[in-house]
């Protein structure tokens, strides 16, 4: 029996989460749904962004959808961004983003790249104070525990792909310490797995240029948590944009999959989302976590075949159903 914990969150994701479900339940018809609450409105509604019956929820379920959170513009008292609370109470250590040309979608052909993130330290820890009256600092953190889960990751991520370059950015010559142990950490775990061969590594800046430049360049990046938050956001470019991204915050026997892009609030409401990042952030839970990559073969190839059929991902006031039913019906050999 596959359990999954839904939270829908806030704007469009009340409509692309529905619509993966029901997409998802087409590949496993028993799937159990417990629906949970967190973002913006749960705490207008009830003071809490992350109400702990949610996070128990996700703790039974052992996995979730999470499909967008609104944030207020300026600082409110209380309230913390949820997914980065899950990630951090839930020790999902780890993000992966895959980054893959799609058909129709894409602007460039054979790209082909995973980024993995460390995905609860960093400059996310939490960790700001005033020093003086208009200076703030914020501390960032970096662990060798930390390091070493991701490389482990990546060493899995690496057999699984038959990687043919791991890469390790970073900013050591500006932060020796935190980068370098960063570097160190995942360097040293990583030849000892045996990936010496293909491993290098890049300045972050560096990387950001050649994600532009060549993208098809790279296989398998690792890097730290806002180095990869902002490098995988300017790759998913190659993957058609926002809508297109998946991801899946991933720790031990459990793991949280979540579809990019934000809210969206300027269509909330529309039917003019589309689901697709929500849809192939399943498939991520379906290879990565259950184990079932004959079942995310299936759901990435549907969608595969859906772009291939020349579907527009822009439908105007149909796109959330239109899309949805066409994944079901190549699903279903339709």
């Amino acid at each position: 029996m596959y359990r999954l914990c839904v939270i829908e969150g806030d704007g469009i994701g009340r409509e692309v989460v529905p619509a993966a479900i029901e997409v998802l339940r087409q590949l496993l018809p028993q799937l159990q749904v417990v629906p949970a609450r967190a973002g913006w409105d749960c705490f207008r509604e009830t003071g809490e962004a992350l109400p702990q019956a949610t996070l128990q929820s996700l703790r039974d379920c052992g996995a979730g959808l999470f499909g967008a959170v609104s944030s207020p513009a300026r600082r409110v008292d209380g309230y913390r961004s949820p997914i980065v609370q899950l990630r951090q109470q839930l020790q999902l250590s780890v993000n992966l983003r895959p980054v893959r040309s799609w058909p129709k979608v894409s602007s460039r052909q054979g790209v082909d790249l995973v980024i993995l993130r460390e995905n609860s330290e960093g400059l996310y820890s939490g960790r700001e104070h005033l020093e003086a009256p208009g200076v703030a600092i914020a501390e960032r953190v970096v662990s060798v525990a930390a390091c070493q889960r991701l490389a482990r990751r990546a060493s899995q991520i690496a057999s699984q792909r038959k990687a043919r370059r791991i890469t390790l950015v970073h900013k050591a010559n500006v932060l020796p310490l935190s980068c370098g142990l960063f570097r160190d950490s995942c360097r040293d775990l990583l030849m000892g797995e045996g990936w010496g061969d293909v491993l290098d590594e890049r300045l972050v800046d560096l990387a950001a240029l050649q994600l532009v430049e060549r993208p098809d360049d790279f296989d398998l990046i690792v890097t730290t948590n806002l180095f990869g938050d902002i490098l995988s956001d300017l790759a998913c470019h190659w993957s058609g944009g926002l809508a297109m991204a998946p991801s899946l915050n991933w720790g031990d026997d459990i793991a949280l999959a979540e579809p990019v892009h934000g809210s969206a609030p300027d269509i909330a409401g529309s039917g003019r989302a589309n689901p697709l990042a929500s849809i192939l952030s399943l498939a991520l839970l379906l290879r990565y976590h259950w184990q079932r990559g004959d079942l995310a073969d299936r759901l990435e190839e549907a969608v595969q075949h859906l772009l291939e059929s020349g579907a527009p991902t822009d439908f105007g006031v149909d796109t959330t159903r239109r899309i949805t039913d066409g994944v079901i019906e190549a699903l279903n050999g339709a």
